[in-house]
């Protein structure tokens, strides 16, 4: 007599706890397909979900009666109409790069959502005054994300603001068309407005005298706003009674002074963003630091900063927990001024502080314990050492950036490996890494998900069967120029999961069947990056169609891939978004115009070579164009 599972005797109070202990997607969802009462519950009770393709949204969300949450990003052409049945549920929903947005579809679904709150509506390049004023329904709406909707303007931000009074979140990053007029508009209207992002709009002065008035505002994010100058950050220093976050990296119109108006008015502020504002800091500045006793954040990439400042940083601002000194040229001495007394530091960023050797290291080991992020890109000074200390006392360290650091090789790796928790490591232009010090990596950093090797000429198929023994849960590879790698490491690769993001250019010793292994392994790739991989023929790029459905973003440029074959993958990858089809020697103009046809519903960005510009029909540019697709001639 067939045993019954054990899992079907426990009771749905005790499968309820199981699920609400599984953080993890992919263990939700091996779960999910093994076990039916699993599968019952979770859809019962299931708030969040991410759609990878509309055609089974009209059977799934019967079926989810729980849902509040719902996550379009990846289908790229979406009839929200669909949604209208079940919309009285939903209180957040995510539509970013939804080419596919009718105004009237937009209208009866903000009226049909009585409770939707949260709305990201960003990369909808197409997306104009029309769908603004079609969304103003949406009475009850907090959260608003239109980066880069490229045609709205001044009047649909008005509608907006008039429909949502209650909005508190807004984002207007890179719509160019909103100007002063608008945003005087909003702060009439939006009364409860708390975080504000304007970050690269043409606003002057007058845009933050307006802002300035709107005393709830916590957080104000201003990153390039060039127009924007020193009697500007003044009318900030004088209002915005509740700010308590500012971005004003890349605005170079700036004055020093006003930035210290800013502080001097302002003596809550947890996080200030000032990189690339200032070619160097003035003491008067860094004085004024004192009063923001409770600041978490400071980053000041890009400027001049003088050893003295960092020690009176360092007195002053203890509860810092991110520092950004990206391209500040420190010292050693500096950063043992700065860690003595920010011993809570979690992010430190030193990107090309070339100056900086194993001593700066020790210093930060040795007082930031609680070091989870450290980037030390281009730092060509560094050694084995520096690893050996991060490994001996940042135990929670989960992401290192270590790109072009010459200095670090196969032993460094192995002491580094002591950081059991890494997510994320940098190893890109590391030329004396090995397959060794990959395999202590990986025998030890299981939890890695992210791992950069480019241009790593000593890593080798011995380094991928290691990484796809024991990172199981790795997602984003990249492998490029990494001429030690052939099939054999495909296969290996193929093991991976939950590799979503691959990076494999100029890999001359990968052919049709390491891409076959791989496509047939890895179900979950979104991205892919094949560039000069010259020894792929038709065949893989014909696995790769067949496996790769998940596909959204693809580079093929510099292949030896046909007409027929680049038909066959842009016609079958139903969800591609982003192709890059440059230097294709045996594809025709033809071949190119029917491939384009075949996806031009879904995608939304294409590189094409210039010289196909007067080859290609107008009809297919037209049609690209007005599917909201960006085409790039190089």
């Amino acid at each position: 007599m067939k045993m019954k599972s054990p899992i079907l005797l426990l009771t749905d109070d005790l499968l309820l706890k199981i699920i609400s202990l599984l953080t993890d997607d992919s263990d939700r969802k091996s779960l999910r397909s093994t076990c039916k009462p699993f599968l019952h519950l979770d859809s019962l009770h299931r708030t969040h979900l991410r759609l990878l393709h509309p055609d089974f949204l009209p059977s799934l969300l019967p079926k989810l009666p729980s849902l509040s949450s719902l996550d379009l990003s990846v289908c790229p052409r979406i009839d929200v109409s669909l949604l209208l049945p079940s919309a009285p549920r939903l209180t957040r929903l995510l539509l970013s790069r939804c080419s596919f947005l009718p105004p009237h579809s937009l209208r009866a679904l903000a009226t049909a959502c009585p409770h939707l709150q949260t709305l990201d509506l960003s990369y909808c390049t197409a997306f104009g005054d029309l769908e603004a004023a079609a969304i103003s329904a949406a009475a009850s709406l907090r959260d608003l994300n239109l980066d880069k909707c490229l045609n709205v303007t001044d009047v649909g931000l008005a509608q907006v603001a008039a429909g949502c009074p209650d909005l508190e979140s807004l984002s207007l990053k890179w719509c160019f068309d909103v100007t002063d007029i608008g945003l005087r508009f909003l702060s009439k209207k939006c009364l409860h407005l708390k975080r504000l992002d304007i970050s690269y709009l043409k606003v002057s002065n007058e845009s933050l005298h307006w802002i300035s008035g709107m005393e709830r505002l916590d957080t104000l994010q201003m990153v390039g706003c060039g127009s924007v100058d020193h009697n500007g950050l003044l009318h900030i220093a004088n209002g915005c009674a509740s700010l308590k976050v500012l971005d004003i990296s890349r605005c170079d119109r700036l004055s020093m002074d006003a930035l210290c108006s800013v502080i001097h008015g302002h003596n809550r502020l947890l996080e200030l963003h000032a990189s690339y504002c200032f070619s160097e800091l003035s003491m008067s500045f860094v004085n004024q630091l004192k009063d923001l006793k409770s600041l978490k954040v400071l980053r000041i990439d890009g400027a001049r900063v003088r050893d003295p400042m960092l020690k009176i940083i360092s007195n002053n601002c203890k509860c810092l927990t991110e520092v950004g000194l990206g391209k500040c040229r420190v010292t050693d001495t500096g950063i043992w001024h700065l860690v003595s007394g920010c011993v809570n530091l979690k992010v430190l960023d030193l990107t090309c502080c070339s100056d900086l050797t194993d001593s700066a290291i020790l210093a930060i080991a040795r007082s930031c314990r609680d070091l989870s992020c450290l980037k030390l890109e281009c730092c060509n000074l560094l050694g084995e050492g520096s690893l050996n200390h991060l490994g001996s006392h940042c135990r929670f360290l989960e992401e290192i950036d270590l790109t072009d650091c010459s200095g670090i090789n196969d032993i460094g790796l192995k002491y580094l490996s002591r950081c059991s928790e890494l997510v994320s490591l940098k190893l890109g232009l590391c030329v004396n890494i090995s397959d060794k010090g990959l395999s202590y990596m990986a025998s030890n950093c299981s939890k890695i998900r992210e791992l950069d090797l480019y241009r790593c000429e000593g890593i080798g198929d011995g380094g991928l069967a290691a990484i796809s023994r024991s990172c199981k849960k790795l997602k984003v590879l990249n492998l490029s120029y990494c001429d030690g790698v052939t099939d054999e490491g495909m296969a290996y690769l193929s093991s991976l999961e939950e590799l979503s993001s691959l990076e494999m250019r100029s890999l001359r010793n990968i052919t049709a069947t390491g891409l076959t292994k791989l496509a047939a392994g890895c179900r979950r790739l979104a991205e892919l990056d094949v560039k000069n991989c010259k020894g792929i023929d038709d065949s893989g790029f014909w696995a790769l169609a067949y496996y790769s459905r998940n596909l959204q973003q693809i580079n093929v440029s510099g292949c030896v891939i046909s007409d027929v074959g680049l038909c066959m993958v842009m016609g079958n990858l139903t969800r591609l978004q982003d192709a890059k089809l440059l230097d294709l020697a045996r594809v025709s103009a033809d071949g190119v115009e029917v491939a384009l046809r075949a996806c031009c519903a879904c995608l939304k960005k294409v590189k094409l070579s210039a010289s196909l510009r007067r080859l290609l029909s107008p009809q297919i540019v037209q049609t690209l164009e007005a599917n909201g697709c960006k085409i790039r001639w190089d």
